[in-house]
């Protein structure tokens, strides 16, 4: 019970912390393009870092 509480915890700042990330972006006056090319260089990062957590727990 104590790991799904965590987990939900987790996943709520998470969304928090996404929701203020996508809402900052979206009101910086910058040129479109390089709007979408943040979005997106960031997503690539957790994507990146993700996929290494779950190579390297799985060797252990």
């Amino acid at each position: 019970m104590l790991t799904l509480k965590r987990k939900n915890v987790t996943w709520t700042i998470l969304t928090v912390f996404g929701l203020v990330y996508f809402c900052t972006i979206s009101n910086m006056a910058v040129n479109p393009f390089w709007k979408s090319e943040i979005t997106l260089m960031s997503l690539q990062v957790v994507v990146v870092i993700y996929v290494t957590y779950l190579r390297w727990t799985r060797r252990s």
